[in-house]
This record gives C-alpha cells, structure tokens and sequence, in this order.
C-alpha cells in the first residue's frame, strides 16, 4: 500500500523570489540543512527536465532523484527517486506554489507517495514528513531572511541557469510584417545585471524607427542574429548578478535603457536601468507611463520649463506622450494646445487637460494655435518634416522648438536663419541622457509615482497585445488611429 504525506506552510516572500530557488533542482544544498552535497549528474542544467541529482544526507544515506516536470507558469515541479539507501520505493513528489492573496507572500504545498517495507510505515512517513518536509520549510525561511538582511548573492547563485524564453524579432528592416516570434534562452545576469520576468512591454514610435532601419547602429539585424526591438518593459525579479545590492527575486521593477531588446518574455539588464514599481502601479501601467513619463517630465521640467502661463503646443496630444503632457503642463498651469487627427481624440485629449484642441490631418494648424494663444513659447513635435513650416508659424518670439519625433519623416536640418528671424531655440533631446545614473532615474520616476498618486497627471488609456502580436502593435501605432498608449504582454 502507498504511503501519502502531504504538508504545506505560508512562506513570508513573493511567489517567483521563492520560485526563483525551488525551479533550481540543484539548489537544496545551498538552502536545506540536512543536504551535506549535490551535484547535478551529466553536466546537465538543474531545470532541464530529466536531469538527476545525486547528494548525501548529512546522515550518510546516499540519493539519486530525477526531475520529471517543471511549469514556470504553474510554479510546480514533480521529481521521483531513481536509488536510495533509504527504504522509500516508488518515490513521487511535488512541490507547487501559489501566490497568497492577501499578501505578498506564498503558499508552499509539498506532497508525495512512496511504499516502504513492512512495519516501517510510520517511521518512513514521520522522516520525510518531518525530517524532509517540515524542515525545509523552517530551512528555506531562513535562507531567504538571510538573503534580505545581507545580500542576493546566495539567492542570485541559486537560481543562476539560463531560462527558456518567447520573443520578436526581425532580421531584415521594413514594416511590421517583419517582426516574427523566436524562441531563445535568457542567459543568467551578469555581474551588475537583474534578470526580469517581464509581463508587460513598452510599445514607443522608437521601435517603429528601429524596425525601419533608421537607426541601423542601434538596432544591427541579419539573418541567423535577428535584433529585438524595445526600449521599457515591466515585471518581476527572477535573480540578480554579482555585485547587485537592494534588488530581490520577486521585487516588482520596471526599466528603460539605450540598448533595445525588451520584446521579450525573459531579459537580463544592468540594474543601474531598474526601479522598483509602487503598489498601486500595475505591470501594464508602469510599461505603458515610465519612459513616456520620464520623457513628460524633462521635456516640462528641463527644457520647456514649464509654469503658470507658459504656452505649450503639443503634437499627437492623444498617444501615450502627448497625454501625460497635456495633463502634466495643465496641472503646472500652462496653456495647452494639442493637434489630433479625429474627433474621438480631441475629446481624450480635452479630458486629459488639452484646453485648446485643434483636429488637422494635413500638417496645417498655425493660424488656430495663433488664434488660440498668440503663438506658443514651447512646442513638441513628434510629427518631423511635414510639419517643419506650420511648427515655425506657430512658435511665439523666444519660442523652443523641441524636436522629439519624426513620424512623417526625418526632420532635414534646420537653417540659423529661419530660427533668428524670432529668436528661437532648438533641441533634438534623447530621453536616456536625462536617466544618465541611477540618481537621476530615481528621482525622475519617483515624481513620475507623485504625480500619479497626486492626480496631477492622468493615466492614459493602454490598448494590449499579445506579445507575439507585435506586428499587430506596430500597424495600429503607425495607423495614427491609436490613443494613449500601447504595450505587449508576455
């Protein structure tokens, strides 16, 4: 007759900071007390299923076991015992976590059946009950309070094997038709690096121009070495590298950095990029406001410097920018102009704080900005070359003409003449030379969180797509039928 054993606890950490260490097959000699060694036999990963552990008990009884499943997204993996000098025949176990919901904790259930020789039932039921089960609840906790008070590292070694991983990639420009899924493996992070378990990507025009190849030094693609687009995503911590302090496994986080490569399900990034995200910022949310709300933020603060009265226009005031401008400059007290292309968007943006709201889909607004406010002293532009007369008629004396896109075409160069003849400045900004050091990140996406929380800008509606639909994100933000923003979720 089989012997059943059945034990569960509440473990005071996130599902995947636990996660992190248990999928590791290998990983109970670093965490379990009555492990003396182990060893994964055949140099194969400690999450490949099939793989064997062979280790010795502090006891001196010997143990080979083999990984039958392991589920990422169920977080449960079931092994059996292959040889032991301990009585247990038909060994079967599994291990499934589940997040607990009324905190950031999780509920560990480990259950097994085995048959044991006559008589000794009892005996063999209270040693893996107790001496295996029990144990390693009491063991793991203390692992992880150890982890917390002095550093990842132990954590960051447990977990320290390459992950399977879905992603989009292209490997020759042109439009979205060519963002194709690919799977890969996500190396372990590097020293200096934090490995995320992304749920939700940033979709930016940045990806678009990347795709088309306007940018080829960023963004290098071939056959056989495909490049992945994506600047931001957000999600959970896996593991660390070496060196990282202040971040742990399960910590909810979002990034952005200079190297693309976020439309992924899995990716490894310096964690000089990362910041942890606020409770009432969901995984979605944080992907579709950071690198836009950043940018918000240094355009009104750095070169607009924006304040009561300043006049602003803001082009494509309905997408993800555009709106947390037109919320943000209002709250400041500026005087908001926004273009749009239809009716359905002037009405978003007015909600967002767009005071003046004009709908074009020619390129021609001057004379209505001029009407509106007698020209403005900052403008946004997103829209490039064919907008590149009508945004001069529409600049006040002194006006700054910031340059940040160029959805209609690469904006050619602009003479001294034509900005003399009113006095008007020029900036051609990039949003990571004002994240230069984690400082700045910090401080920057921390007035991004005030802000929100304040209710000083507004979050913007967010259209999702699959990741493998990328394509599909791609076409709608180049349709200029989008509002707000779009994201991916993995």
């Amino acid at each position: 007759m089989l012997q059943r054993v059945v034990r569960s606890t509440v473990i005071d950490a996130p599902i995947e900071r636990v996660w992190a260490v248990l999928r590791d097959f290998n990983s109970h000699a670093d965490w379990h007390e009555v492990v003396e060694a182990s060893r994964i036999e055949g140099d194969e990963r400690g999450d490949q299923v099939g793989c064997v552990r062979s280790f010795t008990l502090r006891d001196g009884n010997r143990i080979r076991e083999q990984l039958l499943s392991l589920s990422d997204s169920e977080h449960r993996s079931t092994y059996c015992i292959v040889e032991a000098t301990l009585p247990l025949q038909r060994y079967v176990a599994t291990v499934t976590l589940k997040p607990v919901t009324d905190g950031n904790r999780t509920f560990w259930h480990w259950e097994s059946t085995f048959a044991t020789p006559p008589g000794r039932e009892r005996e063999l039921r209270d040693t893996v009950a107790r001496g295996v089960y029990e144990a390693g609840f009491a063991n793991l906790r203390r692992y992880l309070e150890r982890g917390t008070s002095t550093s990842s590292a132990g954590i960051a070694a447990s977990a320290a094997l390459a992950l399977p991983r879905r992603g989009v990639g292209l490997e020759a420009y042109g439009g979205p038709e060519v963002l194709r899924p690919r799977d890969d493996e996500a190396a372990a992070p590097a020293e200096g690096e934090v490995r995320i378990r992304q749920r939700a990507i940033g979709v930016n025009f940045l990806d678009v121009y990347l795709r088309r190849g306007w940018m080829p030094s960023m963004l290098p693609v071939s056959e056989g070495a495909p490049g992945v687009p994506g600047m931001e995503a957000a999600g959970s911590v896996i593991d660390v590298g070496r060196g990282v302090s202040g971040l742990f496994p399960g910590d909810r986080v979002a990034y952005l950095g200079p190297v693309p490569g976020a439309y992924r399900s899995v990716r490894s990034v310096p964690a000089d990029w990362v910041v942890r995200l606020p409770a009432a910022v969901e995984d979605d949310e944080a992907a579709a406001l950071l690198l836009k709300g950043l940018t918000a933020d240094y355009l009104l603060r750095d070169l607009g410097r924006v304040q009561r009265g300043t006049r602003i226009l803001v082009h494509a005031a309905a997408g993800g920018v555009g709106l947390l401008l037109c919320s943000w400059a209002r709250s400041l007290g500026a005087v908001v102009v926004g273009t749009v292309s239809s009716e359905e968007k002037a009405r978003v943006a007015r909600d967002h704080g767009c005071e003046h709201v004009i709908v074009t889909r020619d390129y021609r607004f001057a004379d209505a900005v001029q009407r509106a406010c007698g020209g403005v002293d900052v403008l946004v532009d997103g829209l490039g070359e064919a907008a590149r007369a009508e945004n001069h008629a529409a600049l006040a004396r002194r006006g700054h003409w910031i340059s940040l896109g160029q959805a209609s075409g690469a904006l050619a160069a602009l003479p001294p003449d034509l900005l003399i003849a009113k006095s008007l400045s020029f900036s051609r900004p990039v949003v990571f030379d004002y994240v230069a050091t984690p400082a700045q990140l910090a401080e920057r996406a921390q007035r991004l969180w005030d802000a929100l929380a304040s209710g000083a800008i507004r979050k913007p509606p967010i259209e999702r797509f699959a990741l493998d639909a990328a394509a599909r994100a791609h076409e709608r933000l180049e349709s200029r039928a989008s509002i707000g923003a779009l994201v991916l979720l993995a």
